[in-house]
């Protein structure tokens, strides 16, 4: 296999070839570092539940990345859903007595991939560039545009769902001040049939046309707001009506990029 690689590296890509030995010394070398360190974590992780310790598993990426869940084949190379989090780290999945589930208040996307409620970005004075350019929506390793829409609430009861999601934190209201109007996407029109939830075949998705519902804006800044009636009366709405939509409640909310700048309604490790 080595003499392979070598042969493309030399003849295909012009580049260096790679030195047997000296990936050995190298990986031998972060060995040392790295043996210490290694542990019975599932073992550790149970002890410190039996003590009473307070747990927190942190995942990565968006649910419908997932390679099994998500809308293939636009996925990552693994599992990204909350059950992971047990069988990643050794626990059973008994252990996760509590699921917050992360959403913004509009929908992004990197990369390709069905997007039914995406927006033109590049408009000036456009929605979907003004969810661009307040939400600051570029990559943050490669700098890349997000795509930006209107918040798909069919594709955020999927995840809901395939989650087991106890509570929901909504991020970056602030974003949606001063808009006159929003719009979240409760269902979609596919073949002349009406769907309530996220199809699970990414050609489906394509074909999707979103049926929206529209909700009065809100003048107002909610920016760095700590507490829920200090919300428009309207901001309230709109997160009400996606909490009774999604079948899970609103357990915190963020309004601005500050840790500071969140409304709890409930804390996870008192739920």
């Amino acid at each position: 296999m080595l003499d392979l690689h070598n042969f493309v590296l030399r003849h295909y890509l012009q580049t260096d070839t790679i030195d047997a030995m000296q990936v050995q010394e190298q990986l031998l070398a972060a060995a040392e570092q790295v043996l210490p360190l290694l542990a019975d974590v599932g073992y550790r992780i149970h002890q410190a539940h039996a003590r009473g310790d307070r747990l927190l598993f942190e995942g990565a990426q968006g649910s419908l990345l997932d390679i099994d869940h998500g809308t293939y084949p636009f996925v990552t190379s693994s599992n990204c859903v909350a059950g992971t989090a047990a069988a990643g780290s050794g626990v059973g999945p008994g252990m996760l007595h509590y699921v917050l589930g992360i959403t913004k208040a509009y929908t992004t996307r990197v990369g390709s991939g069905p997007f039914p409620t995406e927006l033109p970005t590049g408009q000036p004075g456009s929605v979907g560039q003004h969810l661009s350019s307040v939400g600051q929506e570029f990559g943050t390793v490669t700098g890349r545009a997000r795509r930006c829409g209107w918040l798909d609430v069919a594709a955020l009861k999927r995840a809901v769902i395939i989650n087991g999601v106890s509570g929901l934190c909504i991020t970056k209201l602030d974003v949606l001040d001063g808009l006159e109007s929003i719009r979240a996407c409760v269902g979609y029109k596919l073949d002349h049939e009406q769907r309530d939830v996220l199809p699970l075949d990414a050609d489906e998705i394509e074909r999707c046309e979103p049926i929206y519902e529209d909700f009065p804006g809100w003048a107002q800044s909610t920016k760095g707001l700590t507490a829920w009636d200090q919300l428009p009366a309207n901001a309230r709405g709109y997160l009400q009506r996606v909490a009774e939509l999604i079948g899970a409640p609103i357990d915190m909310v963020s309004t601005g990029p500050d840790r500071d700048h969140t409304i709890v309604l409930r804390h996870p490790f008192h739920g």
